[in-house]
C-alpha cells in the first residue's frame, strides 16, 4: 500500500508556543527565503542574535535573503584588486595558488586588497519587515502568548499572537514561482476592550555588510539610497541604489490594497490601514517590478505547490524503534529546508538563506552535501538548477587550470556568483570539489533528468584536469603536494601533503564514470583516464588503519592522522561505491577506530551521514543508525529542522542534505548491493517509495 504522504508530512508540522532564539521558522521557494518570529514578521530581530565571530555587533537569524541579492563595497582603489598568487613547488615545478595567510574571521591581519577580495561580493539582507505599534517598534515585553505553526503540507505559517495587548492572526507565505512574500494580518482587537492601538507594518532597508556573518549594515545610511515611487492606491515600488550608482540594484514591489504607503525615514517605509491588512512584497533584481500577486493568490499558489512537491519523488516512513520518529522528523524537515534554500540557480551557502556565513559565499566542496539528495529522492530538477553555475564559470575554471599548467578546468572552492576564487590558506589547496561535478552529473543521469547529457562538457573538462593533476610515481598516480584533504587539519603542511585515501578513491571512481560518459556520447575512450583511474597509488596505512594522508619531505614519507575534524579517510567506501582501491577490512577497522576515539566536537554536521554511508556499505546497519543519531552537539537538529553547529554557525544545510543522501542509500541501497533497506537493522519498520538507488 502506498505511503499516505499527507499524513506523513502533517505529523511533523512545526508548532511553537515559546520563543526559541535559535529556531525561527522560514518560508521560501529556493530563490528567496524569509525568516519570521512569533508575530509572523521580523518584529523582534534582536531576540534571535547571531554572535559575530570577530567580536563585532551581533547579527540576527531573521533575514530576507535571495540567490540573486549581492553587494560589493567599492574596492580599496576604486576597482577590484588583483588576486594574490604565491608559487608552491610540486612535481612539475612552481605552481601559483591564490594564497592568503591565516587570519581571524574579521581578516584584520590581512592587507586591504586581500580583505576586500575575501569579503566581496557578499550576500545582501534585502529587507526587514516588522510591526509598528503607535509608530514605534515594540519591545519584547509587548509580545504576549502565541501559537505559531508551519504547515509543511501547504508551506503556510499561521501565527496566533498577542502583541501590545492585541490579539492578531498573521498568515505568512511565499509564492513558489515568484519572489513574492505575502502577509495577511487579520483584525486586531484589543484584549482589554480598550482603544485600538495604531498598528502598521514597517519595511527597513540596510546597506550590505562585509562582516563574516553579516548581510545588513545599519550604520551607513549615506552609502545607499531608497526611492519610493507610488503607482496607485495601495501600490508602490521601492528601488534600492548603492554606493552612488545611478541604476537601482533591485526593487521591491509593494501591494497593500486599501492601505497607505509612506516614507517615514530615509530607508524606512510604513504600510498602514484600518482593520485587516494584506501586504505582498515582490523582490526583483534591477528596476522593473511587475504588479505583485494578491495575498490570496500567493496563499493559493503555495497551497497548490507544496502538496505537488510532497507527492513527487521519494517518501520514507519509519517506525519500530524508539528513535524512528525523530529520524523521520529530521528527514521531513530537511526536505522542506533544502527545497526552500538549496534548490536555486547557485550552489547554496552553508547556512542557506537563513543567515550569512563566510559572507554568504558558497563552498563548492559542499555542493554534493547540499544537493545530491535531490536526485536520489527523485527530484532531479531541483539539483539541475544549480549545475548551470559551472558552465557560467567554466572559462575562469579553465583559466585557473591553464595558469597552473594543467589541462581541463579546475573548479574553485569558496566563491560568490562571479566564480572568483577567495584568497585563503585552505580553499585553493582543496581538490575534492573537482569530482563532485562528475558525481552530481551522474546522479542526474541516473535519476532520469532529460537534459543530463548536456552536462557532458562539464564532465569532460573536469576529468581532463583530474587526469592531468595526478602525478605518476613508482607506486602509482599520486595527488599533491601542495594539497589539503577534505580533513582540513593539514593547512600548515599543505606544501607536503599527498595521497589522502578519500581523494584517491574519488579520483579512481570519477574518472571511470567520466569514461563511461565519453563512450555513451560515441567518443573514443581517453587512455590516460583509464590509466589514472586504475593506477592510483595505494592509500597510506598506519597500524592496520588508513591514515589521513602522507607527509613527504626530503627525509621520506610519513603516514599521519590528526584525530579531529572530518574523519574522511573512510569516506572513499561509503559516499562512493567500492573501487577496489580501499580494502573493506581496513576501512572497517578504521571506521571503528574513529568511532572509539575521535574528537567529536570538532566534527561537522555532514560527517555523521558520511559515516553512516560507510557503515551501511560495510553491512553494519546498527552502526549506521547509531552514528546518524549520535548525541553530539553538531548533530543537533532544532525544532525548525536546522542542523545547528555553533552559536556563530547556527544552521548548517550540508548536514540536512547529507542526512537525506544517507537515508536514500540506507533505504534504497546501491547498484549491485544487497537489496532493500540495507542501512536499517532488524526491528526497524521501513516503508519507502520513489528513491533512486545510489551508485
Amino acid at each position: 500500500m502506498a505511503i499516505d504522504r499527507e499524513a506523513l508530512v502533517r505529523r511533523h508540522t512545526v508548532v511553537t508556543t515559546a520563543l526559541d532564539p535559535r529556531s525561527p521558522i522560514q518560508v521560501g521557494n529556493g530563490t528567496v527565503a524569509f525568516a519570521v518570529d512569533p508575530t509572523g514578521l521580523q518584529t523582534f530581530p534582536e531576540a534571535y542574535p547571531v554572535p559575530d565571530a570577530s567580536g563585532g555587533p551581533p547579527g540576527t537569524l531573521l533575514g530576507t535573503f535571495s540567490q540573486w541579492g549581492w553587494h560589493s563595497t567599492p574596492g580599496p582603489d576604486g576597482g577590484e584588486p588583483p588576486l594574490p598568487r604565491r608559487p608552491y613547488r610540486g612535481p612539475r615545478g612552481e605552481v601559483p595558488y591564490v594564497d592568503a595567510e591565516p587570519s581571524a574571521r574579521d581578516d584584520s591581519a590581512l592587507d586591504a586588497d586581500v580583505r576586500w577580495l575575501r569579503a566581496n561580493p557578499h550576500r545582501l539582507d534585502l529587507v526587514r519587515v516588522g510591526f509598528l505599534v503607535d509608530g514605534a517598534a515594540p519591545d519584547r515585553e509587548a509580545l504576549g502568548p502565541f501559537r505559531q505553526a508551519l504547515d509543511l503540507w501547504t508551506g503556510v505559517v499561521t501565527s496566533d499572537v498577542h502583541l501590545a495587548g492585541h490579539h492578531l492572526r498573521v498568515t505568512t507565505a511565499c509564492h513558489p514561482d515568484r519572489d513574492a512574500l505575502a502577509v495577511r494580518v487579520e483584525p486586531a482587537k484589543p484584549d482589554d476592550g480598550g482603544p485600538d492601538a495604531d498598528l502598521a507594518v514597517r519595511l527597513a532597508f540596510p546597506y550590505g555588510s562585509e562582516a563574516w556573518a553579516g548581510g545588513a549594515d545599519w550604520t551607513r545610511p549615506d552609502d545607499h539610497r531608497t526611492e519610493v515611487a507610488p503607482r496607485g492606491p495601495g501600490s508602490a515600488v521601492v528601488r534600492r541604489f548603492f554606493d552612488g550608482a545611478d541604476r537601482p540594484d533591485h526593487a521591491v514591489a509593494v501591494h497593500a490594497p486599501g492601505a497607505g504607503i509612506e516614507t517615514v525615514a530615509p530607508h524606512e517605509v510604513r504600510i498602514s490601514g484600518a482593520g485587516a491588512l494584506d501586504v505582498v512584497l515582490e523582490l526583483v533584481p534591477g528596476s522593473e517590478a511587475p504588479e505583485p500577486p494578491s495575498v490570496q493568490e500567493v496563499l493559493t499558489a503555495s497551497a497548490e505547490h507544496w502538496p505537488r512537491f510532497w507527492r513527487s519523488g521519494a517518501a520514507l516512513e519509519l517506525s519500530g524503534d524508539p528513535r524512528a520518529a525523530e529520524l523521520e522528523r529530521r528527514a521531513v524537515l530537511s526536505q522542506y529546508l533544502t527545497a526552500i534554500q538549496c534548490s536555486g540557480d547557485l550552489p547554496p551557502q552553508e547556512t542557506g538563506l537563513l543567515v550569512n556565513s563566510w559572507r554568504g559565499r558558497f563552498h563548492l566542496e559542499m555542493h554534493y552535501w547540499h544537493a545530491a539528495h535531490f536526485a536520489l529522492w527523485g527530484r532531479p530538477e531541483l539539483l539541475a538548477r544549480s549545475m548551470d553555475f559551472y558552465r557560467r564559470i567554466l572559462p575562469a575554471a579553465r583559466g585557473t587550470a591553464r595558469l597552473q599548467g594543467y589541462a581541463g578546468a579546475r573548479w574553485p572552492k569558496q566563491v560568490g556568483p562571479d566564480g572568483r576564487e577567495s584568497p585563503s590558506h585552505i580553499g585553493p589547496f582543496l581538490l575534492w570539489q573537482q569530482p563532485h561535478v562528475i558525481h552530481l552529473a551522474e546522479l542526474l543521469r541516473r535519476a532520469g533528468w532529460p537534459d543530463a547529457d548536456r552536462l557532458g562538457d562539464l564532465v569532460e573538462e573536469t576529468a581532463r584536469f583530474m587526469a592531468d593533476v595526478a602525478e605518476p610515481s613508482p607506486d602509482g598516480y599520486r595527488l599533491g603536494p601542495p594539497l589539503i584533504p577534505a580533513q582540513e587539519s593539514y593547512a600548515d603542511v599543505r606544501d607536503r601533503v599527498t595521497d589522502p585515501p578519500f581523494e584517491l578513491a574519488y579520483w579512481s571512481w570519477a574518472l571511470r564514470v567520466a569514461q563511461q560518459w565519453r563512450i555513451r556520447a560515441g567518443l573514443a575512450p581517453e587512455p590516460r583516464w583509464d590509466e589514472v583511474a586504475h593506477g592510483m597509488a595505494p592509500p597510506p596505512v598506519l597500524d592496520g588503519r588508513y591514515a589521513a594522508a602522507v607527509l613527504r619531505s626530503d627525509a621520506g614519507a610519513e603516514p599521519v592522522t590528526v584525530r579531529q575534524d572530518h574523519p574522511s579517510m573512510v569516506y572513499g567506501l561509503g559516499v562512493l561505491p567500492a573501487t577496489g582501491l580501499l580494502e573493506p577490512a581496513i576501512v572497517r577497522a578504521t571506521l571503528h577506530d574513529v568511532l572509539d576515539d575521535w574528537d567529536w566536537p570538532s566534527t561537522w554536521g555532514w560527517d555523521f551521514p558520511a559515516l553512516a554511508m560507510t557503515a551501511a556499505r560495510l553491512g553494519e546497519p546498527e552502526v549506521a543508525v547509531d552514528v546518524l543519531l549520535r548525541d553530539v552537539p553538531k548533530n543537533t537538529y532544532l525544532p525548525n529542522g536546522h542542523n545547528h553547529q555553533t552559536e556563530t554557525l547556527p544552521a548548517y544545510l550540508p548536514g540536512n542534505g547529507g542526512l537525506l543522501a544517507a537515508l536514500a542509500l540506507m533505504a534504497a541501497g546501491w547498484e549491485g548491493g544487497p537489496g532493500d533497506t540495507p542501512g536499517f537493522p532488524a526491528g526497524w519498520h521501513v516503508r519507502h517509495e520513489g528513491f533512486i538507488p545510489s551508485p
